[in-house]
């Protein structure tokens, strides 16, 4: 579904995504972990249009798409979450699920959004800004699946929330995943984004330095050292 090659990004003369490739298979969750700073964020932003790569290619569901305007990325079925649950906090929920939907599909994707977030429906009237933390995360997420994507690219959903949160939305992505929502996950929480993919990839300073599936790095010495507590 998404095939990325041989990418290399620059912050001016900072060279930081350096020689990435990898790729998400339909059906997938694949999630990149790494530390602050690793180049995680950096990659989906190259990917959804919003930085660009001075070198190799990126295709999805067999077209390259560098270049192609992050909104048109999301009329072709890529959808993103990015860091810091950026909702329109002044309006309400169901207003906010609306700005993520297509014309024609707005009231079925809205009742789809619904059955996978019963507590958004709930509040539905209510203003985003005065939701919990978790209920903000939920409803950026719920937002990017208005489009109804063929791939949803989350960026640090769990960051900020607090560990009973973070429960909960890893088992909305794995809820997710089961419904055929194919995932590509970027992490600081190893642990819990290593639980749920089928495969991963490590990056350090803007190099993948291993690749498996979830349980391989779970398991992986290395990984555990750096990541894991272990």
């Amino acid at each position: 579904m998404l095939n990325v090659n041989d990418i290399n990004v620059y912050y001016g003369a900072i060279h930081a995504i350096k020689g990435v490739s990898f790729e998400v298979k339909d059906g997938e969750i694949v999630t990149l972990i790494g530390a602050n700073g690793a180049g995680k964020s950096t990659i989906l932003n190259t990917v959804s249009g919003l930085l660009h790569s001075k070198t190799g290619s990126i295709q999805f569901m067999d077209q390259p798409i560098q270049g192609v305007p992050a909104h048109k990325l999301v009329a072709r079925g890529l959808a993103q979450v990015p860091e810091g649950r950026r909702i329109f906090l002044q309006m309400t929920v169901e207003e906010n699920l609306e700005m993520g939907a297509f014309t024609q599909s707005r009231a079925d994707n809205l009742e789809r959004v619904y059955d996978q977030f019963p507590r958004l429906k709930e509040r539905r009237k209510q203003i985003a800004g005065t939701l919990s933390g978790g209920e903000q995360q939920m409803l950026a997420m719920g937002r990017a699946l208005m489009s109804h994507p063929k791939l949803l690219m989350l960026d640090e959903p769990s960051m900020g929330l607090a560990p009973i949160l973070v429960d909960q939305i890893f088992e909305i992505i794995a809820r997710l995943h089961q419904a055929g929502t194919t995932i590509l996950l970027v992490e600081q929480n190893a642990q819990m984004a290593l639980s749920v993919a089928d495969r991963g990839y490590v990056l350090e300073t803007g190099k993948i330095v291993a690749t498996g599936t979830g349980q391989e790095l779970l398991n992986n010495e290395a990984v555990k050292k750096a990541y894991l507590g272990g």
